[in-house]
Formats: C-alpha cells, sequence, structure tokens
C-alpha cells in the first residue's frame, strides 16, 4: 500500500522579533560589518566587512564550496567582472534588467516603486477596521507587487494614492536599468558593464566547461565572486546593496533527463513551500516532503527539488533555523519568460521574509542566445544505445570560390560553416537558391556576402549513432551578504537574568568567526607561559583562536567573547600547573568540562568539522565536569 502523504498548511510570521537596534549598534561596534567610507559620510548602498564578518563570510563560503563543488563534483571558475555590452545584450539585461522607479515632483528624489506600494499596503492592513474583501484584495496585491507590468503597477498605485515616504505625490512608474555602464580601454570605444550577476561567463565558456569535462552532460560549473546592481533606493541595511557577493551555480541537462539520481537522499525532507497557489489564494505555507511536491507537479522536476533540498541543509548546517525558511514560487508573471520553473529560498529576519537563493529552471535560453548572438556552437553530444534512420544536413564548402574571393577571412567562413545548426543551414540553402546569395555574419561581427557556388548544402537520409542537442539549465544563485545577515539576526539572544547587555551569538562552530579563546585565569607568569603551547596546537590543527590577557575577570572576557560567536573558551588555571589540563566551556549552555591541554585542539577540531557534537563529548562522560560561577 502506498504511503499517505501527511500534508500540512500552516500561518507564517511576517518578521522577526528582535531589537534590530541593539543587534545593528553590535555588528558596527565589533566591527563585523560597517557603511563605506563612513568618515567622508558614507555612499548608500556599499558596506564594510570586519574582521570577524569577513571571517564568517569566509567560513560560509568554504562550507560552501565543500557542500556543493566537492560533493557534488562541480567544475570551479572565477571570470572576469569587466563584461563587454554584446554579452549582456545578448542576455537580455540592456533591455530588460530594470527595475520601477517614480519621482517626488517636487524634489526629484527618487523611489522604488513597488517597495513603495508594499510599505502602503502595510500600513493600510494594520486597520483593524478593514472589510476581509478588500483585505484579501490588499494582499494579493501585496503578493504581486514585484511581478506587476508597467502598467498594472501605474494602475495599482493609483487606486491606493501611493505617495512618496515623506507623503509627496509621485510620477507614474517608469523603467530603470539598474547595470552600471563603464567605458572598456583608454580610447573608451568599448561599451561594458560591471556584471550584475556571474552567471553570463559561465555560459560563454559552456565549450571549455564540456570539454574539459570530457563532453558528458549532466555537469555543473560553479562561481563565487563580486555582482553589482545600481540599486535605485537601497534600504534594509545590507539586504539591499550597490555590491554584493555571489554564488551561483548553472547545473547543465538534457531537456527530457532532468531525473536526478541523488534524489532519494533529499526527497523525504519536510520544508515549508510556498507555492503560487498558496501565495494568492491560502496565504499559508505548505509543509510537505519534496517528493510529494514533485509527484503533484508542484516542482516542476526532480533535479529542481534536489537543488532546493541540498539548499535547505546548506542553510541549516550554517545557522538557519528550519522554521525560518520557506522555498517561494515566482508568481506567473514574475518569473522569466524562459524559466520554466523557480523558487526562491526565503529567509525570515527583522526586515520580514527575504529572498536569499533563487532556483530556477532557465531552460535552454542562454546557451541557445549565446550560440545566436556569437556564431559558436554551443552544444553538446548524445550518442545512441542503437543507431537511428534520420534526416541529415551536410554544408560542405567550396574552398576553390571562397579562397579568392575571401581571402584573410576564408577561415573565419569555414569556421561559419562548421558551427551552423542543421536549422540554419536550410534557411541558408533555400535563400541561397531563391536569390543567388545570402548575407552572413563572422566571428567579429564582420558581414560577407555568400555565393551560391561557394556551398553546397544537401539534406539526406543517413544512419546516425547520435545528436547535438542545446543542454538546459538548473541554476541555485545564493546571495552572500544576506545569508551572513540572516544568519547573524537569527543567532542573536540575551541570557536570561543576565544584563540585558550580555548578548550573545549563537553561531556554529563551523561558520563562527574564530573558533576558541584562550584565557589564562589571571595574568601569573606561571599560566602565561602555557599560551604559546596551546595556540600553537590550534594552529596546527587549523583552529583560529583569540587570546585575552586583558586583566579583567574570566566572566567579563567570556562575555566579550559570546558576543562575537566565538563557541569555545579554553582556561588555563592553577590546576593546569599540577595535572595539564584547561578548561573547555562551551558559549551556549556556558558548560565546562576539563580536557588536557594537549587533546584539546582535537576535542574543538572534532566539533568544528562536524565529526562529533558537544553534546556527544559531554554524554561521553570522558571529560570530568568543571563547576564554576561566571
Amino acid at each position: 500500500m502506498e504511503h499517505q502523504e501527511d500534508i500540512e498548511e500552516r500561518a507564517y510570521p511576517n518578521k522577526l522579533e528582535i531589537a534590530r537596534d541593539q543587534f545593528d549598534s553590535l555588528l558596527k561596534r565589533r566591527f563585523f560589518i560597517a557603511p563605506a567610507f563612513s568618515i567622508y559620510g558614507g555612499v548608500k548602498g556599499l558596506y564594510d566587512y570586519g574582521p570577524p564578518g569577513c571571517a564568517v563570510k569566509a567560513n560560509l563560503l568554504d562550507y560552501w564550496r565543500q557542500h556543493f563543488v566537492l560533493e557534488e563534483n562541480m567544475l570551479e571558475v572565477d571570470c572576469s567582472c569587466l563584461t563587454p555590452e554584446v554579452v549582456l545584450q545578448t542576455s537580455g539585461h540592456v533591455a530588460k534588467f530594470e527595475d520601477f522607479m517614480v519621482k517626488e515632483t517636487e524634489t526629484g528624489n527618487c523611489h522604488r516603486a513597488d517597495h513603495l506600494l508594499e510599505d502602503h499596503l502595510e500600513k493600510l492592513l494594520e486597520d483593524p477596521k478593514l472589510e476581509p474583501e478588500k483585505k484579501r484584495q490588499m494582499e494579493q496585491d501585496y503578493a504581486r507587487a514585484d511581478e506587476f507590468s508597467q502598467e498594472e503597477l501605474t494602475e495599482v498605485m493609483k487606486k491606493y494614492n501611493v505617495l512618496s515616504p515623506e507623503g509627496k505625490p509621485i510620477t507614474a512608474p517608469f523603467p530603470f536599468n539598474l547595470m552600471f555602464a563603464t567605458p572598456i580601454g583608454p580610447a573608451g570605444d568599448l561599451k561594458g558593464y560591471l556584471r550584475p550577476e556571474t552567471a553570463q561567463s559561465i555560459f560563454v565558456n559552456f565549450k571549455r566547461l564540456l570539454d574539459y569535462n570530457g563532453g558528458k552532460i549532466p555537469f555543473a560549473a560553479a562561481q563565487i565572486g563580486s555582482a553589482f546592481r545600481n540599486e535605485i533606493a537601497p534600504r534594509s541595511g545590507v539586504l539591499r546593496v550597490r555590491e554584493f557577493q555571489m554564488a551561483e551555480i548553472e547545473h547543465f541537462v538534457k531537456a527530457d533527463a532532468k531525473q536526478h539520481p541523488k534524489f532519494a537522499l533529499v526527497k523525504d525532507l519536510r520544508l515549508q513551500l510556498f507555492p503560487r497557489r498558496h501565495q494568492l489564494e491560502v496565504n499559508k505555507h505548505l509543509i510537505c516532503s519534496l517528493g510529494y511536491a514533485v509527484k503533484e507537479g508542484i516542482i516542476d522536476n526532480e533535479t529542481l527539488a534536489y537543488f532546493i533540498g541540498r539548499t535547505y541543509l546548506f542553510l541549516v548546517e550554517c545557522g538557519v533555523k528550519p522554521d525560518k525558511i520557506r522555498f517561494r514560487q515566482h508568481l506567473k508573471k514574475e518569473m522569466a519568460h524562459y524559466a520554466s520553473d523557480c523558487w526562491d529560498a526565503e529567509l525570515l529576519n527583522s526586515y520580514g521574509w527575504i529572498e536569499c537563493v533563487g532556483i530556477a529552471d532557465r531552460s535552454c535560453f542562454d546557451l541557445s542566445s549565446h550560440s545566436d548572438a556569437s556564431n559558436e556552437t554551443l552544444v553538446a553530444y548524445e550518442t545512441y544505445d542503437e543507431p537511428q534512420i534520420r534526416q541529415v544536413v551536410t554544408v560542405t564548402p567550396v574552398k576553390k570560390e571562397i579562397g579568392p574571393v575571401f581571402k584573410g577571412d576564408a577561415k573565419a567562413v569555414y569556421d561559419f560553416f562548421e558551427n551552423l545548426s542543421e536549422q540554419k543551414a536550410l534557411s541558408l540553402k533555400e535563400q541561397l537558391e531563391a536569390t543567388g546569395e545570402a548575407k552572413i555574419k563572422i566571428e567579429g561581427g564582420k558581414e560577407l556576402t555568400l555565393k551560391k557556388q561557394m556551398v553546397t548544402i544537401v539534406q539526406k537520409e543517413e544512419k546516425v549513432s547520435g545528436e547535438n542537442f542545446t543542454p538546459h539549465v538548473i541554476e541555485p544563485s545564493f546571495g552572500i551578504g544576506r545569508i551572513v545577515y540572516s544568519i547573524l539576526e537569527q543567532s542573536y539572544w540575551a541570557r536570561k537574568g543576565d544584563d540585558e547587555q550580555r548578548t550573545v551569538l549563537s553561531l556554529p562552530a563551523r561558520i563562527a568567526p574564530v573558533k576558541c579563546s584562550v584565557l589564562p585565569l589571571v595574568q601569573k607568569a606561571e599560566l602565561l607561559s602555557f599560551v604559546p603551547k596551546l595556540s600553537g596546537l590550534l594552529n596546527a590543527a587549523g583552529l583560529s583562536s583569540k587570546v585575552d590577557t586583558t586583566g579583567q575577570s574570566i566572566g567579563k572576557r567570556y562575555a566579550r567573547t559570546d558576543e562575537i560567536g566565538i563557541p569555545f573558551g579554553i582556561t588555563i588555571d592553577r590546576q593546569t600547573i599540577e595535572d595539564g589540563t584547561v578548561t573547555l566551556r562551551e558559549r551556549d549552555t556556558m558548560v565546562q568540562i576539563r580536557v588536557p591541554l594537549t587533546e584539546v585542539a582535537q576535542v574543538v577540531q572534532d566539533i568544528v568539522q562536524g565529526r562529533t557534537t558537544w553534546q556527544a563529548v559531554t554524554e561521553s562522560k570522558k571529560y570530568p565536569f568543571h563547576e564554576t560561577k561566571e
């Protein structure tokens, strides 16, 4: 008998309740993240990461590489941030990478239109006297705010009489392209942009990657790097910025082979999904397994669902709370025209549910577009199990006619013929037979006139052993800064019964900025003499440490390390002199055990690397508990 899926629909909170002012103050005071160029007044949307913030981000990326690149055998690349205009014209970014903007009619101040609408509707929805039908319509308009067309957005903003944040009249919405344009070269005649995403450089290198992978499909390429978007009105702190780090994966697969061999590993994961119907009609999360979501057609295919599951596991391991992760499906008009399905991993923080990862099935749009624009055939080859009889098109250049006419361009003409798809070859044949000549573009965009006698194009029946195909791509795209910020918020708390300022960041040991604090109990030479040996053992184990010999009370020193998320404190005391043991304190529980100095680095390393847990170490009773008051 088939297992009956346990389906649940659950209401969801709108925001994470924390003391944000105190939290933001902590981030600046301990230099996790701070506004860039602040001594000159700063620039909106630009931020700097200080030592602990930089370490958290680096640790997160190290684990991202381990979780995705290593475990999935991905091919990692590192490509140029500067991108020629032709690449982004082909991808559609020059024409369509835009948000709708409005201006205050009096001052000319700019605002992002959908954000104004969302803020306005949030205030209207707070009215307890709101009629149920009006409330439901407002909720639907709120859900659709970033998928409205320009005309729809204009109409809805008029309907609700949306004004600027200062209550001033605004213009109708109009598009604004978000890319930073820049000339390339001293003459400035080659137009380029700072890349708005890292994906396009993977697509244009597809042929090299396929060759490196031995011509085999499926395979995935990955890239970590900076991207740039000229946000209209940056807001929400580091969640909407103009320069940020991305980690993107392009998983290439045959269109009719989107089953995934490792889907069984994640199919039973029960996640909070937010499908289209639940956004527009139910207004609740759907709790179900990934296997059920694929079977019922909620998620389009196994490979897409597999990466949703792997993304969930990555986020949880990095410290995101499971009940504060949801996967929201793009609404029909919100989704790119070429995509078959798209889901965002949204994390709950004090600003609401924030998109941190986009997971999309982009079909074959990118490879097809770049192939057409560059005359470079970006395809893979599939060998059939058994040969098949098919209509095959052969293109044979007549070299004695081409060489004398095109001279130095002859090789480029031969390359053009070699990369010609069957469909384009037949179209060229038809044109040559109709008019006797045709215009072609060779590499570099140069246009040449081809005569009928220069090429022979024949369609005939042949036995074939395989075929070329343009792969589809599944793309998980991670916004690293947003993930880091959400983890920091979700890990922030204050100890009950303690001073309100004794705050803690319960960061997982894996991504904590520093793994251990080294604390001589008192500033005596006989205790300080153990510090170099202990630091050396920690360094040899690849564990970062922070030595605190300030002379303050041990409780205050623990508190100072707790608020930057250091998971373990190692204290050298008088017993260390007697028996060579130190105390090992865990940040969240404040439980301490006594461990030989020579073993403590290995214990911490095992926990950091996930080989064991603090609970398992304490329950083993290998090391005695140490009683103390902080």
